[in-house]
């Protein structure tokens, strides 16, 4: 098989099942361009771990070089909206801005944060999954992934649950969160553009709100430290709340579909549990692929990657690779104890709310295992077509 020609993420039969492809990437060599996208695929474990924490890649350029000294084009005017939104945002910013945000925002991530946070996110799961226990079944993803993490972030943040607009958030997430997608249609920078520019409105006027009567959540906090600017706050506020449900949601989903298709359970004990959740994570990770721009020119294998190209890195090979995970790599252990893998990343753009997550991931797990203990599937689950980000249409299960 030509390892290039297997990697093709707008095929619907690649997204079900990416992994043989991987395969053969990782036996071709380190690094593969890949000519549709433009792009320097990095397929291995060690390699992608190495990249994340160098700081001679970075997720955006622009505090050092121009788009023409670059040798990139500057985006599309007309998708403006979108990337004031996401440049102002932690995750693509690099240098002072990205020290100074992540700090100010770490703050809400502590674990004593999280942990005062944990009753509220078990006592949400437990009525969320009851709900599906007393309806027979049905939507896994709409009645429990999908409100569990969207109430946990609107909570953090201080969106009252009188908002019109809290019903909202998921689909202005989902919306942006297609730019994310490898070359993105104009439909989908339509629907991105469109997304920004309301939900920005929404948080200018929920932060003028907090301006005049502050309360104990986020966008107060942050308002008190005066050391952001209105449009690094609603970056960092829509950043958060994208961050922090896509993944959970598409974790919560794939890892059902995971456990149901392997026909097995994880041990319900807390500790036991949040290995297991690890291991759904390294084994069908949601986020399967996390550029970087090269600033400095990098080796790999032999293959020289210039300043001005990008990297894939590719999370789901990385995830299986047989030289970090053993011959077992390819397997479901959810016992698994050594278990480094890269979903939340690694390096100064470590995914700040992954404890928060694995909080969100056993509670629902756990009360799925309590409250459903025969939870079955009722029909074969529709993939979204989405390869970057990689989740569920829906997942209809009877208990």
């Amino acid at each position: 098989m030509d390892a290039d020609h297997a990697f093709d993420p707008w095929s619907p039969e690649f997204v079900a099942d990416p992994y043989p492809a991987y395969a053969a990437l990782r036996e071709a060599g380190r690094a593969h361009w890949y000519a549709p996208t433009r792009q320097w695929l990095v397929p291995h474990h060690e390699d992608v771990s190495a990249l994340l924490r160098d700081r001679r890649l970075g997720r955006t350029y622009t505090h050092r070089f121009s788009h023409r000294e670059f040798g990139r084009d500057a985006p599309d005017a007309a998708h403006e909206p979108f990337h004031t939104l996401n440049d102002h945002g932690l995750l693509d910013l690099e240098g002072a801005d990205h020290a100074r945000i992540r700090r100010l925002v770490s703050k809400a991530f502590t674990p004593r944060t999280v942990e005062r946070l944990a009753p509220t996110v078990r006592t949400l799961a437990a009525g969320l999954v009851a709900e599906l226990v007393a309806a027979g079944g049905g939507d896994l993803q709409a009645v429990v992934a999908e409100p569990l993490p969207v109430a946990v972030i609107a909570e953090m943040l201080g969106v009252p649950a009188e908002d019109e607009e809290r019903a909202m958030l998921r689909p202005w997430s989902a919306a942006i969160c297609g730019m994310y997608e490898l070359n993105p249609t104009e439909e989908t920078a339509r629907r991105a553009v469109r997304a920004s520019v309301e939900f920005s409105d929404y948080l200018r006027e929920l932060i003028a709100r907090r301006r005049r009567a502050p309360g104990e959540d986020l966008i107060s906090a942050l308002i008190a430290v005066e050391e952001l600017t209105e449009q690094e706050m609603i970056s960092t506020c829509v950043l958060l709340l994208n961050a922090g449900h896509e993944a959970t949601v598409n974790t919560t989903v794939g890892g059902w579909w995971t456990l149901l298709s392997h026909d097995v359970r994880p041990d319900p004990d807390p500790e036991k549990l949040s290995t297991a959740v690890d291991e759904l994570l390294r084994y069908d990770t949601p986020l399967q692929l996390f550029e970087r721009w090269v600033l400095d020119d990098i080796e790999l294998g032999g293959t020289v990657i210039p300043r001005g190209s990008e990297v894939a890195l590719l999370f789901g090979s990385a995830n299986r690779d047989p030289a970090r995970f053993g011959p077992t790599a390819d397997t479901l252990d959810l016992g698994r104890a050594d278990n480094p893998h890269v979903s939340f990343g690694a390096g100064i753009h470590y995914c700040l709310g992954a404890p928060l997550a694995r909080v969100e991931l056993t509670a629902v797990f756990g009360e799925l295992l309590r409250q459903a203990p025969g939870l079955r599937l009722a029909a074969e689950p529709r993939r979204k077509p989405g390869y970057v980000i990689r989740g569920f249409e829906e997942l209809l299960v009877e208990v």
